[in-house]
């Protein structure tokens, strides 16, 4: 492998992003960072904050775990004006990941426990969501992981913990390039190349940029493939075939009424790809529940609890034909008599085929399409 100095790796890098329609922005330490975060904020929410307004954001952004952070990215923040209005905060637009406002930046210097300085950072919105850490061409790539640690422990989690809403960290030396999310005790094995259609990898800086790092993919990676794993409060990412087999699923589903299958090996995350298709097929106007069919009833138990796993209180498994008809219905009720309304349903194919074929069969007739 040649030797490339950082330097020139961080300045192409830099340039490249511009390219892709990033905005450039000089941030030389934490009180740049608060000043653009509250430009870009006003600019994003078409808003204009008072310095007592802004400060009632930043304590509510400065609250939490990473992993608590992760959720307020994704919600909105509510809080009285001065002039008694009521106004609501976006941090991150989920629904049209294009919409935000992305920069990129380099060299921000904050100081913590020690001072520590950060190669290339890309904010959304003002927030620091993707940090780049770089090593020169020659140097193992587990440096860089090695620094990201280093910094975590250090420095993110001084001025206001702005950097701890990173939910990505990219590791580089030129010739390797891999992704992984942020969280506090995280593995080297859990860094993950990225990689085309046809399971190839993309390992070189400037092609993982273009198409990993350009604002429509990396935003809809931000929006919709980050999983929020409840059981043990950390960030997930998918790997690229995940992402791939998901997005595939979701075509066939939006343009024909055709089946499809996708093929995963053991232990490759067959669960968190039915999870994350089944949360983003739950949210289109078009699709009215989601039918998750196992063949076996420990396989229905274990799929509701890890599914509960990655987002508690996600579903329901059925646990009669009686239930699962309700639950097409829409009349479904706990053993509290609560009346419940899933719009993901976990059963067997056993259930399934009763639910279909016996004597409630009139009752689906609505639904058989």
């Amino acid at each position: 492998m040649t030797t490339q100095p950082e330097a020139i790796l961080e300045h192409n890098l830099i340039n490249q992003l511009i390219d892709l329609e990033y905005t450039p922005v000089k941030i030389l330490d934490g009180k740049a960072l608060v000043s653009n975060l509250k430009n870009q904020l006003e600019a994003f929410n078409e808003a204009n904050y008072s310095d007592k307004e802004f400060d009632a954001i930043l304590n509510h952004l400065a609250k939490g775990s990473v992993f608590e952070k992760a959720k307020t990215l994704r919600d909105r923040f509510s809080f009285t004006k001065e002039n008694g209005d009521v106004c609501y905060v976006r941090f991150f637009d989920s629904e049209n990941w294009t919409n935000n406002l992305f920069q990129v930046t380099n060299q921000v210097t904050l100081e913590g426990s020690y001072k520590n300085r950060y190669d290339v950072t890309l904010l959304v919105n003002g927030l620091p969501l993707v940090q780049i850490e770089l090593k020169r061409r020659g140097i193992e790539i587990k440096e860089a992981f090695n620094q990201i640690n280093r910094y975590q422990l250090h420095s993110f989690w001084s001025n206001h913990g702005l950097f701890q809403y990173v939910q990505l960290f990219v590791i580089s030396n030129g010739g390797n390039t891999k992704y992984l999310a942020n969280n506090k005790l995280q593995s080297v094995k859990q860094t993950f190349f990225w990689s085309d259609k046809q399971n190839k990898n993309v390992s070189e800086l400037t092609e993982f940029a273009a198409q990993f790092l350009n604002p429509n993919h990396l935003g809809k990676m931000i929006a919709k493939y980050i999983v929020i794993n409840e059981t043990h409060k950390i960030m997930m990412v998918l790997r690229p075939y995940q992402y791939f087999a998901t997005e595939a699923i979701i075509k066939q589903v939006q343009t024909s009424t055709d089946n499809a299958y996708i093929w995963h090996t053991t232990g490759s995350g067959k669960t968190l790809t039915s999870f994350k298709t089944s949360q983003i097929l739950m949210d289109l106007p078009e699709v009215y529940k989601v039918i998750f069919v196992v063949d076996r009833k420990d396989l229905d138990y274990q799929t509701m609890r890890e599914f509960n796993a990655f987002k508690e209180g996600s579903v329901d498994s059925t646990n009669s034909t009686t239930s699962l008809v309700n639950q097409f219905l829409g009349k479904f009720k706990d053993k509290k008599g609560v009346r419940k309304d899933s719009d993901l349903i976990i059963t067997t194919i056993q259930k399934l085929n009763n639910a279909i074929t016996g004597h409630n069969k009139t009752k689906l007739d609505a639904l058989k399409n």
